[in-house]
């Protein structure tokens, strides 16, 4: 994290929870961007997300959310449209051509539907112990890796051959899976996409938790 930006502007405010995949998935673009920022930790046990003074700058009272110099933003996935726009420095995160950005649309349609009904909710409910249908959740996140494995087998990114919005949106939730206890070990293509992201410049990871003592088989 850089202290302020060159023109001395104040760094980019991240409301988030470090264990939050949605939240890592904004400081992901924030780090690759090279962009300064202050993470500010939201205890969402004790309910800090839903208190009055979070809640005025996020009325849905979720995470995460930025604050650019009072430009108040949330949902992660307008959050990195925002952030690689407003500062990508000419890098096409998300594609000029018709054709490329509505692929790149489409997985970040998935990364709020397959993936976030997935690999998110089966580590909400081995990690955190909420009451999500696990089951549901498990057939998910193998009937999402039976599209993605073969598609990584063929590619070396989501939408293409360089790295877009696309896998910013997708990573965090797949890489952290096993901690809803689902194995990475069937998918050599995806764990060598996770890999390619994670040779990035800048890449920072979210912190690892404890596996789950027992996983069903993937």
């Amino acid at each position: 994290m850089n202290p302020t930006f060159a023109d001395g502007k104040a760094p980019i405010k991240l409301y988030r929870n470090a264990l939050s995949g949605h939240c890592h998935r904004v400081e992901l673009m924030l780090a690759l961007l090279d962009l300064p920022y202050e993470p500010v930790e939201l205890d969402m046990a004790k309910g800090a997300h839903k208190a009055p003074d979070y809640v005025k700058i996020n009325p849905f009272g979720q995470v995460p959310t930025i604050d650019d110099n009072g430009t108040l933003l949330s949902d992660s996935n307008a959050i990195i449209v925002y952030l690689a726009l407003t500062y990508g420095d000419g890098y096409d995160w998300l594609p000029s051509d018709p054709l490329e950005a509505a692929e790149v649309q489409r997985w970040l349609s998935v990364a709020a539907g397959e993936i976030a009904g997935g690999p998110c909710v089966v580590r909400l409910v081995k990690l955190f112990g909420l009451p999500f249908d696990y089951d549901a959740a498990h057939r998910k996140t193998l009937d999402l890796f039976t599209v993605l494995e073969p598609l990584l087998a063929s590619r070396d990114y989501l939408a293409g051959e360089r790295i877009t919005l696309a896998d910013v949106a997708g990573y965090s939730y797949i890489a952290h899976v096993p901690e809803g206890g689902i194995s990475l070990q069937p998918y050599p293509a995806v764990r060598a996409w996770l890999a390619r992201i994670e040779a990035q410049p800048r890449f920072v990871g979210m912190a690892r938790s404890p596996l789950p003592d027992k996983a069903p088989p993937a």
